[in-house]
């Protein structure tokens, strides 16, 4: 299925599109060069915003779901990716159990858990999946939506390993982002490789921490194409010790959204952009059932403070004090006339696929990671590798995906800097 995508697209964007095509070449040895000096992860999936006057990433996933929403014809470049992923990382790897969330009765995610089954089996590999869900006690059967089923097993920890009854795996894959903090059955393994690592999960990670990153690595990349960073990079600020509640607890809040605000007021003027900047606030860490808050003056928060303690509520129900301010990205992207962002997979530094997150009752400036929100997939006529130079920006979707491509490769060489430098383990000089 093509999507049908109405994009209203003019000035930067076109202007930045074809700087893109142009230095293509130039662009894929950066990327190179990148990736002998650092490792990537070993899967990501990159939420991206387009503006019309900026492109950028919002949410960058190491645990990735969704796979399931991957068109059929990109799964060849995902099972070639997952290939060179475990041949680099065991080359003599036979078996992988993928360990997901304790999502049991969420068919629809577990749906996603299947296709990587198939993509991994597909590379190559013994696959099985198994559940540290306390409530998986035997082998249990589940019926999928689109009429396929998946089997959880419990999963059997011995003394220094982690696998299944009769099924012992060298290669461990967690699709689970460990929010809830990491459960002590995944611990102290050292005879198997786990992928992603524990610090990757959101018991360790912060927000801020890869967007920091990020804004090195657009600072980078701009410098190399000669562009203004903003243009691909969300402006951010974190806000520590605020108190969601009464009086005067909420000051560093409106102080940091009100400097914010100040800063992209600066950036619109600049480029002649005929908006209101916004921002979202969100918790650092991303607590499970943390939501995020959307303000566009920071007057505002004094009318917000019950909505800001609701939406910034965490898992554990405490409110979220250590939060990040990050600048709102408009989307003027549309699938079939509902607002859409694209989403973009990768495995190991291949872009492998996405798909369009759309949501036919939220707004250009709304969270479209909403229940209600549906999934087209990137399935374009020609070759998403395949650009289309000559012709002109905007007229041809693989030469968008390359763009959308490129600013998601981009997070992904931000996480594998935040990923080197939260690393337990690793020797310090």
């Amino acid at each position: 299925m093509v999507p049908h995508l109405i994009t209203a697209l003019t000035g930067p964007i076109n202007e930045f599109e074809q700087r893109i095509l142009d230095a293509m070449p130039a662009i894929e040895r950066w990327f190179r060069l990148e990736w002998m000096e650092h490792t990537p992860p070993f899967y990501t999936s990159v939420d991206i915003r387009n503006a019309g006057f900026k492109l950028a990433p919002v949410d960058s996933n190491l645990f990735p779901g969704g796979w399931n929403h991957l068109s059929t014809e990109m799964l060849p470049l995902a099972v070639q990716a997952a290939m060179a992923a475990i041949e680099k990382i065991c080359p003599e790897a036979r078996n992988l159990l993928i360990i997901p969330e304790n999502l049991t009765r969420n068919t629809f995610y577990l749906a996603n858990v299947a296709q990587l089954v198939r993509i991994f089996n597909m590379a190559g590999l013994n696959v099985r999946v198994g559940s540290i869900n306390p409530a998986i006690k035997k082998p249990t059967r589940v019926a999928l939506p689109n009429g396929d089923a998946i089997t959880l097993e419990p999963v059997v920890r011995s003394r220094r390993r982690l696998g299944l009854k009769d099924f012992d795996p060298c290669t461990i894959l967690l699709n689970n982002d460990l929010s809830a903090g990491v459960p002590g059955i995944l611990e102290e393994i050292y005879e198997q490789y786990l992928l992603p690592p524990l610090h990757a999960g959101w018991s360790v990670r912060r927000k801020s921490t890869h967007f920091k990153n990020y804004e090195a690595v657009a600072k980078r990349f701009g410098k190399m194409l000669g562009i203004d960073p903003w243009l691909i990079n969300p402006l951010y600020d974190q806000c520590t010790g605020a108190q969601l509640g009464a009086g005067p607890g909420m000051e560093p809040l409106q102080t940091c959204v009100d400097a914010l605000l100040t800063k992209m007021r600066r950036k619109y003027k600049e480029y002649g952009i005929d908006e209101k900047p916004f921002v979202i606030v969100k918790a650092d860490d991303s607590k499970a059932s943390v939501g995020i808050l959307t303000v566009r003056d920071a007057k505002d928060l004094d009318a917000l403070k019950r909505r800001a303690r609701k939406a910034l509520i965490g898992g554990d129900g405490q409110p979220g004090n250590d939060l990040i301010i990050q600048e709102g990205v408009l989307t003027q992207e549309r699938v079939h006339d509902a607002v859409a962002e694209p989403v973009v997979y990768m495995v190991d530094r291949y872009v492998v696929g996405g798909f369009y997150r759309m949501h036919a009752e939220r707004g250009t400036d709304e969270s479209l990671n909403t229940p209600g929100a549906g999934f087209v997939p990137l399935a374009f006529e020609h070759s998403v590798h395949m650009t289309q130079p000559g012709v002109r920006p905007g007229a041809s979707a693989p030469n968008r995906f390359y763009m959308y491509g490129v600013v998601a490769r981009l997070a992904m060489l931000a996480a594998s800097y935040e990923l080197e430098a939260t690393n337990p383990d690793a020797e310090v000089y």
